[in-house]
């Protein structure tokens, strides 16, 4: 009797698992229940779309067209100062003693003046500070579009990471679902007690919770791709089976540590504040110099009602021009300047040692992200033969199954080790692309063209589902068990 409600018991579970695999071959996949009336959204146009739309982006554009804005204020300083003025005056005179007298006097005018520096150290200083600002400008502009593009990457990726956990949760939700209705149908015609059944809804209820979990952060990670692009988030493509990521080159940490000393961007706005530092520190030792500036200067007045000349009845009218050189000289302001430049001269050296700072940080961030290029292509080597080895595993499963060697259990396990395998190479694979993205950028080296780099990895149609069974298992559905494992 043991025996023979044993045979029942793999045949039950046999003829489930075929159902099973055969609604596995299209598999749920939650890229595939989306519309698919257009091509894939790829790294490319979601890049192009953050370019347009990146609020964050926008903000570091229009800060530099202020910042290069400093040019022109410090040109302003050396060139011509010229002003007018007019004025209308009325006087009403008003006398009690000796004599009573009362007169109304008025008169209007015009100046024009000119000042010219000829010796202004202070702003000569300010006018090639705004020259290094037009320059910082630039390198501000060009590392924000750096950022973003490694923003854009790691959030692109990190959707489709993501959509893989999201469908790996769910198939595995899925075949647990068969596993309790088969224990269920099991302990009903009385081939198994009620702990297989329980055991089962334990699994699927703690599956549940991942496929909750999953499709959560999913939507997460659509938000924050949406948040830097602007638009919604529709299928993305993924990237190509067996795709070739390209070695790092040079293929040596050193060559991109130094590159990264001398030509990241952040070591570059570091070298302008520097530079900066060194002007102001000029600027305020410009306080003990005189200033001399060329000032001229014309008018017109006429005046009415005999005030200037009581003996010309039809009043008076004045010219005067006049124009010199004025110079000022300091020579005493309380200890305000010389406190000025100590404060420049510790300024300036904040600004050395953050510009050492940032050389160092260059330095590690090109060999972290090197060491994680060569790392991450090391274990996708090694994840793309767990991957065979797992498909190997399930695929042998799948015939042992079929012969009554193995039951239901051990096929889904192995059909849940595949996935997992593909899961971890697709995620292997997106971190060692965004890495190497994040090189170049420590190195001050990454374009769009390298984007378009990337994007040559990725498919054209959407991203393919991990859940996707091999073709073997169609064999399962014409497996018969033989009679000797009827006997078992």
């Amino acid at each position: 009797m043991t025996v023979a409600r044993s045979s029942r018991t793999r045949i039950a579970a046999r003829g489930s698992l075929v159902v099973l695999c055969c609604s596995m071959m299209p598999m749920f996949a939650w890229a595939q229940t989306q519309p698919n009336t257009a091509a894939a959204t790829d790294l490319l146009s979601a890049y192009r779309a953050a370019l347009a739309n990146d609020p964050q982006f926008a903000s570091a554009r229009a800060q530099s067209l202020a910042q290069r804005e400093k040019l022109t204020q410090g040109r302003a300083g050396l060139l011509p100062q010229i002003g007018g003025a007019w004025s209308s005056t009325r006087i009403i005179f008003d006398q009690t003693a000796p004599a009573e007298f009362n007169k109304t006097f008025s008169s209007t005018g015009w100046t024009l003046s000119l000042s010219q520096p000829l010796f202004r150290w202070d702003r000569w200083e300010t006018y090639k500070q705004g020259e290094i600002a037009a320059q910082a400008a630039e390198a501000s502009l060009a590392q924000a579009q750096l950022d973003l593009i490694t923003r854009t990457a790691r959030a692109y990726f990190d959707v489709l990471n993501a959509q893989d956990t999201l469908q790996l949760a769910t198939a595995q939700r899925d075949a647990i679902q068969q596993q309790y209705e088969q224990a269920r149908r099991n302990f009903d015609v009385g081939n198994a007690n009620i702990t297989d059944a329980n055991d089962a809804q334990a699994r699927r209820d703690a599956i549940d919770a991942s496929v909750i979990a999953a499709r959560s952060d999913f939507e997460i990670k659509q938000s924050a791709l949406k948040q830097i692009i602007g638009e919604p988030v529709g299928t993305l493509a993924g990237v190509r089976t067996g795709v070739t990521i390209p070695q790092p080159e040079p293929a040596s940490a050193e060559p991109w540590v130094e590159q990264a000393r001398s030509s990241n961007l952040q070591v570059a706005l570091a070298q302008y504040n520097l530079q900066s530092a060194e002007r102001d520190l000029k600027k305020a030792t410009a306080g003990h110099l005189p200033s001399v500036d060329l000032v001229a200067q014309t008018g017109h007045t006429n005046a009415s009602g005999n005030q200037y000349l009581p003996s010309l009845p039809g009043g008076a009218r004045f010219d005067s021009s006049q124009i010199g050189v004025q110079v000022s000289i300091p020579i005493f302001a309380g200890g305000a300047i010389q406190s000025r430049v100590r404060e420049n001269i510790a300024l300036e050296t904040k600004a050395a040692n953050d510009l050492e700072f940032a050389r160092r940080s260059a330095e590690q961030g090109a060999r972290q992200a090197y060491i994680g290029v060569i790392a991450g292509l090391a274990q996708v080597k090694a994840l793309e033969a767990a991957e065979l080895s797992a498909r190997t595993a399930y695929d042998s499963n799948q015939l042992a199954y079929g012969v009554g060697v193995r039951i239901g259990t051990d096929v889904l396990n192995s059909q849940a080790q595949l996935f997992q395998a593909r899961r971890d190479l697709a995620r292997a694979r997106y971190d060692t692309i965004v890495n190497g993205l994040r090189l170049k950028s420590a190195a001050g080296s990454l374009t769009e063209g390298d984007v378009i780099q990337v994007n040559t990895l990725l498919t054209a149609n959407g991203s393919s589902d991990i859940t996707a069974l091999p073709p073997a298992s169609t064999k399962l559905e014409s497996a018969k068990p033989t009679g000797k494992s009827a006997k078992r």
